[in-house]
């Protein structure tokens, strides 16, 4: 009987260790409603938040969320936020509320969230916790008619790589990884308990159309547009920064490799002359010389975050404007009529 517990509590453990793919993130509508007011509220400015939950299965289950208040970069400021955190977790402990932490939530603006910043933060957060994800929301292209919420989280192949701080191009043929495998975007699922939803049912206008209705009829998108193009022209300017460094990378390779054949070529001509007076040749390598030593490459992380961002800007322009010409034919044909 023993031995059949031992092993069934071995299978256990195993089995837990195998955890399934994260598939979807289920998030009560009052958590959504929470996360849209606190970065509503603060807009322009970036504000975050934790998320807590359960990890059930592939389903990550957001349940309650708190924000973070904004407060500037300091030592003794970021103890204090640390302190604030583990208190409310307390807190909510106290009055049965879920408190296990699933990841946090962030603000961005026009999209501009890749950054090394989000990365890092991703690791500290899986240090303690199995699995997490960051849930972004935009208020200025939820603006514009689109709810701009979507959760994201690091794939297991850039996480490998990154903690091997190994960016090189010959690593990521070798790992077959391009700009566009660094994030993986999860699922998002509404939930809401019956009680809410019969609630919500009752809520809803006899009229057909409300003034939200025609509010998304506005033709106007120029502010929307040009800041996306301010910010695309940006992000193509510091695209041409890193390909400029590796254009000098190149260059200074294609350089010490001429030199290095010019020294070999000397060294073996050196060798046969003292061949010929029956003295030892020197070797054909000296670490000690500066053109042997190899140059580093620099690397690819950060142009691989810039082409995110402007993938992310060209997607957000694409779908504005495709928005935009199927209002204004509505609004010719309604002319016309």
């Amino acid at each position: 009987m023993a031995n059949t517990m031992a092993r069934s509590f071995l299978q256990v453990a195993a089995a837990e260790e195998v955890a399934p793919p994260l598939r979807v993130v289920q998030i009560e509508g009052l958590v959504m409603l929470k996360i849209i007011k606190h970065c509503k509220e603060f807009s322009p400015a970036l504000v975050t938040g934790q998320l807590l939950g359960l990890d059930v299965g592939s389903v990550l289950e957001v349940t309650n969320c708190f924000p973070f208040p904004i407060q500037e970069e300091d030592e003794e400021i970021e103890a204090d936020g640390a302190n604030y955190q583990l208190e409310m977790m307390r807190c909510l402990r106290e009055v049965n509320v879920d408190n296990n932490t699933v990841g946090w939530y962030q603000s961005t603006m026009l999209g501009c969230f890749q950054t090394a910043e989000l990365i890092e933060t991703f690791l500290n957060y899986q240090e303690n916790i199995r699995r997490c994800v960051c849930i972004i929301y935009d208020p200025s292209r939820s603006n514009q008619g689109a709810l701009a919420f979507k959760a994201l989280k690091l794939s297991d192949s850039f996480m490998d790589l990154y903690r091997s701080n190994n960016f090189t191009g010959e690593k990521l043929r070798e790992k077959n990884l391009s700009w566009v495998d660094i994030f993986e975007e999860i699922p998002v699922k509404v939930s809401n308990s019956a009680l809410i939803s019969a609630f919500m049912t009752e809520l809803e206008p006899d009229a057909p159309v409300t003034q939200r209705d025609y509010d998304r009829l506005q033709l106007s998108s120029s502010p929307f547009l040009e800041r996306n193009m301010e910010f695309l022209i940006e992000c193509m300017d510091d695209l041409s920064v890193e390909q400029q460094k590796f254009q000098f990378y190149y260059r200074s390779l294609t350089r010490q490799q001429a030199q290095q054949q010019s020294w070999l070529q000397k060294r073996r001509d050196e060798n046969k002359a003292r061949k010929a007076a029956g003295e030892e040749p020197l070797p054909e390598e000296d670490p000690s010389n500066p053109i042997f030593k190899p140059i580093p490459e620099p690397p690819r992380l950060e142009s691989f975050l810039i082409a995110n961002r402007i993938a992310n800007y060209c997607n957000q322009i694409n779908g504005v404007t495709g928005q935009s010409f199927s209002r204004l034919y509505l609004t010719k044909a309604l002319h016309d009529n």
